[in-house]
């Protein structure tokens, strides 16, 4: 049995700094001393999630960066589990010598408007060669990659056709302490506020043609 951890509760704690909580995961990132080091980091932290039965996302990048993704999926979220997990692997890096670097966490989405959600959603399952994430009202919303690659495509009910209004937009989660000044860099880049009514649950930004990204957080959402 697993105790559910709430991305307030995650954050109120002071003994896990690597970490920031993404989308409904955490995540971490370490640069190690070389690539070497880098991939038997990632050999340690699998050896000690195989030893307490869950199992991180792990992603070995040049130069010599690891990035890790814990959720416990049977609950679709955060647990005690991903607590006790992520505390285990910051000590592996420590003792690696890694620098932690918790501010470059990503999480991408695309998200599509359509009218009709039933109609639309099967041509990118079958496009994207992706897999229907079920809920619990039986609509289903979300696309997701098997491979654990991709970002996820989710689908938004409109209620009235809009031809002048661009209906794809990229939704880029990123950790809560650097969305802030992520907004201002991309105003700052020729971008422009659309929205920010829902802040500091997302964002509404434009290019200069109009083309819409939203930049969101775990905070402020119901």
């Amino acid at each position: 049995m697993v105790d559910q951890v709430t991305p307030s509760e995650f954050h109120g704690r002071s003994d896990l700094p690597d970490w920031r909580v993404v989308l409904s995961r955490i995540e971490a990132a370490f640069r190690a001393p070389t690539f070497d080091e880098a991939a038997a980091l990632v050999t340690r932290i699998a050896s000690a999630a195989e030893a307490a039965g869950h199992h991180p996302d792990l992603d070995l990048r040049y130069p010599s960066d690891v990035y890790v993704r814990l959720m416990t999926h049977a609950t679709g979220g955060l647990t005690d589990a991903d607590v006790s997990l992520a505390t285990a692997i910051s000590a592996l890096a420590a003792e690696a010598g890694a620098t932690s670097r918790p501010q470059v966490g990503v999480g991408l989405e695309i998200a599509i408007d359509a009218l009709d959600i039933d109609a639309v959603r099967p041509f990118w399952k079958a496009v994207l060669g992706y897999e229907d994430v079920p809920s619990e009202g039986g609509q289903i919303f979300f696309l997701s990659d098997p491979r654990r690659v991709g970002p996820d495509f989710w689908f938004q009910q409109m209620d009235a056709p809009r031809p002048q209004r661009n209906r794809i937009h990229i939704d880029v989660s990123v950790p809560h302490d650097v969305a802030e000044q992520r907004v201002a860099d991309a105003i700052a880049a020729g971008g422009h506020l659309v929205s920010d009514r829902r802040a500091r649950a997302f964002w509404i930004l434009a290019d200069a043609e109009g083309n819409e990204a939203c930049v969101c957080t775990w905070q402020d959402r119901n």
